[in-house]
């Protein structure tokens, strides 16, 4: 579970994450020095981001250090790479550790049981949402994909009940796939959404929600363009888990 960082924990958190080589030789103390803020603000920023304190969080980030020698190009890459690197296999690891088995296993068989699928999704999320799309329809599955917001509010209001519809969306903030979740919501039609934000408003509204680590690092901050790694890994999951299912 993610929660929301104040101003000052988001910077820190920004700082760490950009400054992983360093912070691992450092004091909980020294950190709080180099970075500007008080080692109450680390502490609080280490428990939201899911670690027991500082000292959990650096044995982590040692035991990672440990294990790069796995990846041959960090050995070669400058401190700036690695941090671009690491930031994409801790979006992937955070994310897998948040999976649940049965939310798998629950959307799989709501899928295989629907007589149709519908995918929402906008803006580069529609990436993801076109590879679900020709997935399910290489695996005999009735399958439709919308992007338009007009189009995604007036369907929502004539799904079915044997029909499930699949929401994409990072932040679950986009108003039409919001709209179009109340709709669902009140005729009763299974929804299965794939986020990043557990206090987003589409949770509410959803049966089955898988839930990603987004990382706060992003390297076009003036754009709305952040990485969509766990969204893609989540989809991916769902996708190969159910033509497993369908095969067996």
């Amino acid at each position: 579970m993610q929660v929301k960082l104040s101003v000052a924990e988001a910077y820190l958190w920004h700082f760490i994450q950009t400054h992983q080589q360093q912070v691992i030789h450092l004091s909980i103390v020294k950190l709080s020095e180099l970075a500007n803020v008080s080692t109450a603000t680390v502490v609080r920023t280490m428990k939201k981001q899911g670690y027991s304190g500082y000292t959990a969080f650096r044995q982590k980030l040692i035991l990672a250090q440990q294990d790069t020698a796995k990846y041959d190009v960090l050995t070669h890459a400058s401190k700036e790479i690695r941090s671009v690197i690491l930031k994409n296999e801790t979006e992937v690891s955070k994310t897998l550790q948040q999976l649940d088995f049965g939310t798998i296993e629950d959307s799989v068989q709501k899928l295989h049981d629907a007589k149709k699928i519908y995918i929402f999704a906008r803006g580069l999320s529609e990436l993801i949402a076109r590879e679900m799309l020709i997935k399910f329809q290489l695996l005999g599955k009735n399958t439709e994909m919308h992007n338009d917001p007009n189009i995604i509010r007036t369907i929502s209001k004539r799904i079915h009940s044997d029909e499930v519809v699949i929401l994409i969306t990072l932040n679950g903030q986009t108003a039409e796939i919001v709209t179009a979740a109340q709709n669902l919501a009140a005729n009763d039609i299974t929804i299965i959404t794939f986020t990043t934000d557990q206090q987003a408003p589409v949770v509410s509204y959803s049966d089955l929600v898988f839930l990603g680590y987004k990382s706060g690092l992003s390297y076009f901050p003036e754009y709305e363009v952040r990485s969509r790694l766990p969204l893609q890994v989540m989809t991916r999951i769902l996708t190969d888990a159910y033509a497993v299912r369908i095969k067996q």
